[in-house]
């Protein structure tokens, strides 16, 4: 195994592994700890009482962000005529459809969001074992397979996020970057908390959110007080 270096072993021992954190006091501890020479993401994960196993038991969906996450994603749209039109205008990077769907067969990759009208599945249907394991395949669930596309390229462009919980009930994403105010930060986390709170499947009997915790992308974990977050 590989030894920490030691950035990373004088910000673990400055921080206590047992202590809760408030949502404040966390990105406060995190931010001060993200010295690396590029702007850390701030990561967010929450360990899950589901069962993936069990279909009423899956949580997926999306959620804006009041601040955005940092990134600008590029966002490929595929339709036809005025919906083509209107997915440009909303400022997709690229639109297409029979022909695209082709390019990305050849191995075209320049994307992190697909967005799709109904009419466009059967094509882009056919991309699944490129687009799946990539997690982009649309899916009326996240609102990327959708009539209006111009707000589905706004809100990806926007600061959407996407979830979905891993098999060992794992949901994991970046709710912004070191360089953000410490309030953007603090409201972009109860967001980010609030949407998979209310995600919660019917089939879920005992309890749902089992423990939280961020970090940077080069930095220690904390683990945040749910109990606090809850009740904010």
């Amino acid at each position: 195994m590989a030894k920490a270096g030691k950035r990373m072993r004088r910000a673990v021992e400055s921080m206590d592994a047992e202590k809760l954190y408030v949502i404040e006091e966390a990105i406060s501890a995190i931010k001060e700890r993200a010295t690396a020479k590029f702007d850390e993401a701030i990561e967010m994960s929450l360990n899950l009482g589901i069962d993936t196993r069990h279909a009423d038991q899956t949580v997926r969906g999306a959620v804006t962000l009041p601040n955005g996450t940092g990134k600008t994603l590029r966002v490929a749209v595929f339709a036809r005529d005025a919906k083509a039109e209107e997915a440009k205008g909303a400022g997709a990077d690229i639109v297409g459809s029979e022909e695209l769907a082709e390019e990305i067969q050849n191995g075209r990759s320049d994307f992190e969001r697909v967005i799709a009208t109904p009419d466009m599945m059967p094509v882009v249907g056919r991309l699944g074992k490129i687009l799946g394991p990539r997690g982009l395949m649309p899916n009326p669930k996240v609102g990327t397979v959708t009539q209006d596309v111009a707000k589905a390229v706004q809100d990806a462009k926007s600061g959407q996020v996407q979830f979905r919980a891993e098999k060992a009930g794992i949901i994991h994403a970046g709710i912004g970057k070191a360089s953000f105010g410490d309030e953007a930060l603090v409201e972009n986390a109860k967001t980010f908390f609030n949407a998979i709170s209310a995600a919660k499947p019917s089939g879920v009997k005992g309890t749902y959110i089992k423990k939280v915790s961020m970090s940077s992308t080069m930095g220690p974990s904390v683990q945040l007080d749910l109990a606090a977050l809850s009740s904010a």
